[in-house]
């Protein structure tokens, strides 16, 4: 072998190892980097991505709510089950099982995804429907949902009483019919 070759081969050799180095501290940085992009990754943007999907979630005050995501917002979510549709406020779930492994950024949220929770309540005002209201300490009040204000709700229950119920205390609302 010719001193040139012998050059050559120990030039390649030592590109190699510096190519070797390089890949070895390229993964240990992106690691890092995607650790830190997934400490940015919130519950929301985990169910936006899991909507039309069946899951369970473990709920304060309720347990187990399970079925079909049919909506996602900022602070609530709506699962259709078997006999009945749940409003659920996200920060009473404790668990979900089901959730897909994506995630949709709130960039990519549609406006109607943007509503928060009074929103959603309005809306079953605006039914009538009967329903069941169940609070992070299983308080359960059946009646039908009245005005909605910034941090409570009316629930008129029986004999045209009216109860006002704490958001904050809401864990879900359940459909009654």
């Amino acid at each position: 072998m010719d001193w040139d070759e012998q050059l050559f081969d120990f030039l390649d050799d030592l590109e190699q190892q510096a190519q070797a180095l390089y890949d070895a501290d390229r993964a240990s940085e992106l690691a890092d980097r995607s650790r830190s992009e997934y400490a940015a990754v919130t519950l929301v943007s985990r169910l936006m991505a899991t909507v039309d999907e069946e899951i369970s979630l473990d709920v304060l005050g309720v347990g187990s709510v399970s079925g079909r995501l049919r909506r996602v917002g900022p602070d609530w979510c709506l699962v259709h089950g078997a006999a009945q549709d749940w409003v659920v406020r996200l920060s009473a779930v404790k668990a979900v099982e089901g959730a897909s492994e994506r995630s949709v950024p709130e960039v990519a949220w549609s406006p109607v995804s943007r509503l928060g929770l009074g929103s959603a309540l309005r809306r079953l005002a605006e039914a009538g429907a009967e329903c069941r209201l169940h609070t992070v300490d299983g308080t359960v009040r059946d009646g039908r949902l009245g005005r909605v204000g910034a941090d409570f709700a009316e629930l008129k229950v029986a004999e045209g009483r009216v109860v006002l119920v704490a958001r904050g205390a809401v864990a879900a609302v359940q459909s009654r019919g």
